[in-house]
């Protein structure tokens, strides 16, 4: 890590000095227990969370996003998390976004003596913070995303994976999403002097794992909690505020299949079964991320997700020190 930033790190935080690392990951896929585990991580260590998550940076998508609010509490005490509710829904935020708004939350933390806990499930925010990746701000290119819209979803992933190293396809479920990731990749091989360093960290990367068939059961029983608190009508709140059909669909999962709900092109019990299958697909790719990320070397270090919390927090305190 660049020494300036290892500078800030204060003397009198004692039992943080001792750890070699400067970061802390807390990984896994959907409805795995991260956000309750790095939040209580954060309190033992008196540090701050911030979220790895594409979609939680949107105000107001909340139960679609899985924005556990209750869990940023210990004992009364709420704990800090940083780019949660940062942008409007409708905006496109991105991966250059999150890295330039990540350095100043990370700056911004050790800087008032605590530690930085990243946690999250989307693969390529935390990756891209991990793995350092060189990105730059990608201008929108009509030209190209014309040429791109005639396209099928199969010639759109062919040509997203033709590029080398920032897109895993399999995290994109919808044609924009893969049409914006071309556009970035495609900008980048083109402007290859405009990319600027990025600062390497020291992290512990951990990561929540449950048996396949314990984590398609947490996925369900979530699913049918999130429906019972609303989610639905998030969703239809989000419409009537002004927020276009079209807009919704272009964040996949929760908000895609609600939108074809609410706007007649599916029943509900289509809505509800299509939404289940694709969140167990969005699980596994998150799983292939990550498995991705251990075979160019990243150490991730898993964690029984059937140990009660205390037990996970004993480990990974012992990891770190």
């Amino acid at each position: 890590m660049v020494k300036w930033l290892q500078n800030l790190i204060s003397a009198e935080m004692n039992e943080i000095e001792s750890s070699q690392y400067d970061l802390l990951a807390v990984a896994g896929p959907t409805a795995s227990g991260k956000t309750a585990l790095a939040v209580a991580l954060a309190s033992r260590l008196n540090g701050e969370v911030i979220s790895a998550d594409s979609r939680q940076v949107y105000r107001g998508m909340d139960l679609g996003s899985g924005k556990d609010y209750r869990d940023y509490f210990i004992d009364g005490k709420k704990i800090p998390c940083h780019l949660i509710d940062v942008a409007d829904p409708g905006y496109k935020y991105n991966v250059f976004e999150y890295q330039r708004d990540f350095l100043i939350g990370y700056r911004d933390i050790i800087t008032r003596k605590r530690f930085p806990v990243i946690c999250g499930g989307s693969g390529m925010y935390l990756d891209s913070i991990i793995s350092g990746y060189y990105l730059v701000e990608v201008p929108p290119d009509p030209g190209l995303r014309s040429a791109l819209e005639k396209k099928d979803m199969e010639e759109l992933r062919e040509i997203l994976s033709s590029y080398k190293k920032l897109h895993n396809v399999t995290d994109l479920d919808t044609r924009k999403r893969v049409i914006r990731a071309i556009e970035i990749e495609h900008y980048g091989s083109i402007q290859k002097e405009d990319k600027k360093a990025f600062p390497k960290f020291n992290p512990l990367i951990t990561g929540i794992l449950y048996s396949r068939e314990r984590r398609r059961t947490l996925i369900s029983e979530r699913l049918l909690h999130r429906l019972e608190q609303g989610m639905v009508e998030e969703v239809q709140g989000l419409i009537n505020g002004g927020l276009s059909p079209e807009s919704l669909i272009y964040y996949g999962l929760e908000y895609k299949y609600i939108t074809l709900f609410i706007t007649g092109r599916m029943n509900y019990d289509e809505m509800f079964r299509s939404l289940e299958t694709a969140i167990h697909q969005y699980a596994k790719r998150q799983m292939t991320w990550f498995r991705g990320m251990e075979r160019r070397g990243i150490k991730i270090h898993w964690i029984d997700g059937e140990l009660p919390i205390d037990k996970k927090i004993d480990e990974v305190m012992e990891m770190l020190f």
